[in-house]
Order: structure tokens, then C-alpha cells, then sequence
């Protein structure tokens, strides 16, 4: 394996076109298109399947694209260890996030990371769900809610948990559901979110734990969309109280079955299980468990 290679492929692996790769390199298409043939030839596998739109990596491209990633890690880590400079952060550190938690807090936190750190490259990228742990091309994935991955480390960024909201408009006018089944009987606002039952709601913890499936007029999957429609009085949300903290502290939301227990939606970085895990990635996390909390409450 060729070092040129890896940051090749590690481009290729994370850009959703040749055009694309073509960009960032700054060299022509057919430049990228005959460096991928020449890389293909010499493993002697595909790679990429490739279209006129968009490329996508075949088993063993995921496979070389995770490798790569980790070499260049390793390789970052011991260069910076060996050239003296180990107190400074170097090297290009990757981010996932969900939309609307990246947006209000993530992509500013990893602003102020970089202000710190201004020989680090940070790429933030912001999406509805999240990504394959076969296929992640990120350093580090923030996670909201439970986590199945154990082949990942996980660590706890900050405490949330779901729960049921509504303005007082609507309470005023439908009134305010006193038990978990009287819900039922109420407009519910669904928000399309990650895989799963997006109509279930879960209530209680552990061997207490209730579902209830709700309908209602109004879905989408866009967490700010649902938000603006429970503010506007349109019906109940289930929501993570890291989300609709603020509106609850200034009114224009209240929150509903406050004595019920509802599930844990705490956030988590997520990264490799590696043995050895890049300073970056270290130092990125502890920045995010120290000023990610007081954001969330302010």
C-alpha cells in the first residue's frame, strides 16, 4: 500500500463524484478516473462502482478505505510524536453530526477547536442520519440516543432524554393528556428521524418501558420543521429535551407528562475502537465534554 494511494482513496471514499474528487485534488477528471484505473490494476480488485453521477465504493473499497484511514491516522500520530512539535495538533480530522444538533452546536464548538488549534483541518458534515458503521469515512460521529455499535468506543458527551412538549396554545384550547393513553386522543407531531418506528413513542425505563403509537396530521424529517409547528400550536412532539431546552425556559413550550419517565437520548462522540486513537481525536472529544454541557443549558 502506497502512502500517495491512501490520500488518494480517502478522497475518493468520501467525495460522491469523480468531478468531485477532481476538485479537491485540483486536477482534471480523467486525471482521477486514470490514477483510480491504475490503483484497481495494481490491487487487482474493484474498487468503485462508478457511474455518471456518483461513485460507490464495492465491499473491498470500503474495506481499503477503511484501512487507509487508519494508516493515515497512525502515520499522522507518529509524525507528529517524532518532529518535536507534539504539544500541536495536526492533520485532518472528520466530524459527523446530525443536522440540527451539528448546526446549533457541534460545527461552533469545532469552530472554537480549530481557533485553538489553527494547524488542524477540520471537516464537519452534517446529516439526517447516521452513518454505516461498515462505511464511516469520520474520525469521530456525534450520536444522540442509543448506541449499537460495540466495535466503537462511545463516550458521553452530555446528558438529555426525550420528552413530550406542546405550546400553550394547544394545551389551552385541547387540554393537556394526563396519562400515557390519553395521548391517543391528541394531534401528534411526527418526526422522522434515524431507522426505526418514527410513530412509537417510548415511555418509562427498563422493564417499565411502554410504547404508544401516535398519529397525527403533520410528519416530517426535519427536527427544526416539527419544532416550529409545536410552537405554532399545532399538536404534541416527543423531542430531545437538549432540542426544546431553550423554548421550555422561555415559555413558548411546556412540557407534558412531566412525572412519566421517558428514554435517555444522551449524546455520545463515537469513534474507533483502534488501539491507538489520534491525539486530535482525544483532544477533539475532551473539548466537546467540557463546553458542550453549558451550551446545552444556557
Amino acid at each position: 500500500m502506497q502512502k500517495d494511494d491512501l490520500g488518494f482513496f480517502e478522497v475518493v471514499a468520501r467525495s460522491a463524484s469523480l468531478t468531485a474528487v477532481g476538485r479537491e485534488l485540483g486536477v482534471s477528471v480523467s486525471s482521477v478516473s486514470k490514477r483510480l484505473a491504475q490503483l484497481e490494476s495494481r490491487l487487482a480488485v474493484r474498487l468503485v462502482h462508478r457511474s455518471t453521477r456518483r461513485l460507490t465504493l464495492t465491499p473491498e473499497g470500503e474495506r481499503y478505505a477503511r484501512g487507509a484511514a487508519a494508516i493515515s491516522a497512525d502515520v499522522a500520530e507518529l509524525e507528529e510524536s517524532i518532529s518535536g512539535h507534539y504539544a500541536e495538533l495536526r492533520g485532518r480530522l472528520r466530524v459527523h453530526s446530525s443536522v440540527g444538533l451539528g448546526r446549533a452546536h457541534i460545527a461552533p464548538l469545532m469552530a472554537e477547536f480549530v481557533a485553538l488549534h489553527p494547524r488542524l483541518e477540520v471537516d464537519v458534515e452534517l446529516s439526517a442520519t447516521p452513518p454505516a458503521a461498515s462505511m464511516t469515512p469520520y474520525d469521530l460521529s456525534i450520536r444522540v440516543g442509543a448506541l449499537q455499535d460495540s466495535r466503537s468506543i462511545a463516550k458521553r458527551l452530555a446528558r438529555s432524554r426525550r420528552i413530550v412538549v406542546a405550546s400553550p396554545g394547544y394545551v389551552a384550547e385541547h387540554g393537556s393528556p394526563r396519562t400515557i393513553e390519553e395521548i391517543r386522543r391528541h394531534n401528534c407531531i411526527v418526526l422522522r428521524q434515524d431507522a426505526g418506528d418514527f410513530a412509537l413513542w417510548r415511555f418509562g425505563v427498563g422493564a417499565d418501558e411502554t410504547a404508544l403509537r401516535v398519529s397525527g396530521n403533520m410528519t416530517s424529517n426535519d427536527g427544526d420543521v416539527t419544532t416550529a409547528w409545536c410552537v405554532e400550536g399545532r399538536g404534541l412532539l416527543m423531542r430531545s429535551l437538549w432540542h426544546v431546552g431553550p423554548m421550555l425556559r422561555d415559555g413558548s413550550l411546556v412540557q407534558v407528562l412531566p412525572d412519566i419517565a421517558t428514554p435517555d437520548a444522551d449524546i455520545h462522540a463515537v469513534y474507533s475502537a483502534a488501539p491507538q486513537v489520534p491525539r486530535r481525536v482525544r483532544a477533539a472529544v475532551d473539548h466537546l465534554r467540557e463546553h458542550l454541557p453549558p451550551r446545552l443549558s444556557a
